[in-house]
């Protein structure tokens, strides 16, 4: 009997230092894309899955993640008193039901893994899924909704995968594969960060995931990985083997909005998919190409 999935863990304590000074007082995960944060893209990719509840995974002075789900009576009083129906509709993005929402504190940068482990009393025994906010995926079928196809299938864990150049496997968790059938990939191993010479592929994870609760108790182990963090790439290996594990090629583009070009291009791309601002995107691209 497969689990449905219903549960998202959101790691969001990092302090965003390549965009300082824009994050010295907010969430990177706040930044706009458009005229959404970050934040909510990575809500309402979930949602689309069928996930009901999320945990996120904050540090100090990151509330506004919280308070941007949270009712704001004032804003919306004025709103409906002057009749801004277009404003009120930009909200409903944000609205989420009562105690859907809950946050954990990773109170030392221990790494991904950490920050999974520290959601562990939401996980519970329950399949979940992980978005990084930093990772977004332009597609007609939003990436997690394809991850939750791709998990009713096989019945074990999946993660989103993409092939990086060969130079820049360092960078990434890299999979060594078996089965391929165009779509999905058996996961046979997972390396953290291998120099080129010595990745198995270059196929890598990008920041969707869905794990079974049985991660949660090789993370507790704290074994130190690359850059000496609790990786969670070392916890998902060691379910190989014991669990269905494969890679999914996703279909749709992404944009490692962790990065300043990354932004930018996102900023673009998801302006030019909106029918009320494209034609004025085009129009200004125009003077500076």
């Amino acid at each position: 009997m497969i689990k449905k999935l219903r549960k998202a863990v959101l790691p969001v304590a990092g302090m965003g230092t390549r965009f300082l000074p824009a994050t010295k007082a907010i969430a990177k995960e706040m930044l706009p894309v458009v005229d959404k944060p970050l934040i909510q893209y990575a809500v309402e990719e979930a949602r689309a899955a069928g996930i009901e509840q999320f945990c996120m995974v904050t540090g100090r002075g990151k509330t506004s993640m919280v308070d941007h789900f949270d009712v704001a009576y004032e804003l919306e009083a004025t709103l409906r008193e002057r009749n801004k129906h277009d404003a009120m509709a930009a909200l409903v993005g944000t609205q989420s039901e009562p105690g859907s929402i809950a946050t954990v504190r990773q109170q030392v940068p221990l790494g991904l893994g950490h920050a999974i482990w520290c959601a562990r009393a939401f996980v519970g025994d329950d399949p979940f899924a992980i978005l990084l906010p930093d990772d977004m995926v332009l597609a007609d079928k939003p990436c997690m909704q394809q991850l939750a196809e791709a998990y009713r299938e096989t019945g074990g864990n999946v993660v989103a995968i993409t092939e990086v150049p060969p130079e820049q496997t360092n960078r990434y968790g890299i999979l060594r594969t078996g089965k391929d059938d165009g779509r999905l990939v058996e996961v046979l191993g997972l390396v953290e960060k291998p120099a080129p010479k010595d990745a198995p592929s270059n196929l890598s994870i990008i920041g969707r995931y869905i794990l079974m609760p049985e991660v949660i108790t090789h993370l507790a182990r704290m074994d130190r990985g690359a850059g000496n963090e609790v990786q969670l790439t070392d916890g998902m290996a060691r379910l190989i083997g014991e669990q269905p594990f494969h890679g999914l090629r996703y279909q749709g583009r992404r944009f490692d909005c962790g990065d300043k070009i990354g932004f930018l291009e996102a900023q673009i791309a998801f302006a030019l998919q909106r029918p009320d601002l494209a034609g004025a995107v085009h129009a200004f691209l125009k003077n500076y190409i």
